[in-house]
C-alpha cells in the first residue's frame, strides 16, 4: 500500500482523480506502516512520504503523531469488532459455533500474519504512563472479553469466566510462538488444544 502511494503521489497535498484525499491517504500509509513496522518504528515523515504529501499536510489533519496513533488503534478495534459481527452472522442462534468460529478466524490471522495483534503490539511499544492510547488498548481488551465470557455462557460452558481467560492465555501465546518458531511450532496446535479445553468446560463440539 504504502509503495503505491509513493508512485503515485506528489511531495505535495494535490489532490488527483485516482487518489484518496490527504487524510485518507495519510491514515491508510500509517495503519499499513505501523502494522508492518511498529509506531516507533515508523516516523511522520516515513508516513507523509509514503502517502504521497509532506509533514505540514500530515499536521494539518493530527495535531501529534500521538493523535494518529490513536486513530490507528481505534481503528483495528473497530475492525475486531466487525470480524465478531461476521462470526455470529455466519452461525446465528448458535454461541458453540460461534466460539469455533472465533477460535478457527483467530488460529487462521495467526498462521498468515506473523505480526500478531496490533493493539498488543502497541501496549509494549508505548510505553509513557498514561498515554491515551493505552487506555483505548486497556477498554477495547476489556470489551473483548466480556463478550467472550458472554458467549462462553451461552455455548453452555460450565465456568464462562475462566474458559474466556485460558482462551486468551493460549491465543495470546499461539501469536508469541507464531512469531518466535514460526507456523510449525506450538501455535499450529491452538486449535486443537482449544477444543480440547472447550470439550473440559462442557461446550459442544463445531457440527460437521
Amino acid at each position: 500500500m504504502a509503495k503505491e502511494f509513493v508512485k503515485r503521489g506528489s511531495a505535495g497535498d494535490a489532490e488527483t482523480p485516482c487518489l484518496p484525499k490527504p487524510r485518507d491517504r495519510i491514515v491508510a500509509t500509517a495503519q499499513d506502516l505501523f502494522h508492518r513496522h511498529g509506531i516507533r518504528g515508523v516516523g511522520v515523515e516515513t508516513i507523509a512520504e509514503a502517502a504521497g504529501t509532506n509533514k505540514m499536510t500530515l499536521y494539518r489533519h493530527f495535531d501529534s503523531k500521538d493523535d494518529l496513533i490513536l486513530e490507528y488503534l481505534n481503528y483495528k478495534g473497530k475492525k475486531s469488532e466487525e470480524i465478531g459481527a461476521d462470526i455470529e452472522r455466519e452461525s446465528p442462534g448458535d454461541p458453540a459455533g460461534q466460539l469455533h468460529g472465533f477460535l478457527d478466524r483467530v488460529a487462521r490471522f495467526i498462521a498468515e500474519d506473523e505480526r500478531g495483534c496490533d493493539l498488543a503490539n502497541a501496549a509494549i511499544e508505548l510505553t509513557e504512563q498514561g498515554h491515551p492510547g493505552l487506555r483505548v488498548i486497556e477498554e477495547f481488551k476489556s470489551r473483548q472479553r466480556e463478550r467472550l465470557v458472554g458467549l462462553c455462557a451461552a455455548a453452555g460452558a460450565t465456568q464462562p469466566a475462566l474458559l474466556a481467560d485460558t482462551l486468551i492465555l493460549l491465543i495470546e501465546g499461539a501469536r508469541v510462538t507464531r512469531r518466535n518458531v514460526g507456523v510449525c511450532g506450538p501455535s499450529a496446535n491452538l486449535v486443537q488444544t482449544a477444543r480440547g479445553v472447550f470439550a473440559s468446560f462442557g461446550v459442544a463440539a463445531p457440527k460437521g
